[in-house]
């Protein structure tokens, strides 16, 4: 089984978009973790854009990368510039991909819920392309 995690600072938003949209995409040849390295809560508008698009994120919590550890992961994703520079250092020989998407709370000149749906979709595609490229249709190990 294929091992992701998707780090962001809070893990509160970015990072929470693409474990969902990630583990939907990759079904059962994943198990898709996410973390911040200062976490603060789900957004609900993160759950809200998620749900309009058809997958569910309500159950998610959200996680210090610290917890995480001793799980030998195969991809390590950074989806904020902070994170990739506050990463942790995993103990295992799993591949960084950095990929830094805008905050959608943060954006200048966009209200709330359309920044958080165009970050929703260019994770989207993001998480389509990983999935198609990294893991293969046969469930065997990704190279």
């Amino acid at each position: 089984m294929i091992r992701i995690l998707v780090l962001c600072t809070g893990n509160s938003a970015r990072s929470q978009l693409a474990q969902g949209y990630l583990q939907h995409f990759a079904g059962n040849r994943a198990e898709v973790y996410s973390a911040g390295v200062a976490p603060h809560g789900v957004n609900p508008l993160a759950v809200q854009v998620m749900a309009e698009d058809g997958i569910d994120i309500a159950h998610h919590t959200s996680n210090h990368a610290d917890e995480y550890l001793d799980i030998p992961f195969d991809y390590v994703i950074t989806v904020c510039d902070n994170a990739r520079e506050q990463c942790p250092i995993y103990p295992s020989n799993a591949t960084t991909i950095h990929h830094s998407f805008p905050d959608p709370g943060h954006q200048p000149g966009v209200d709330a819920l359309t920044s958080f749906r165009q970050v929703r979709d260019q994770i989207k595609y993001f998480a389509q392309d990983f999935i198609a490229t990294r893991l293969p249709e046969n469930d065997g190990p990704a190279h």
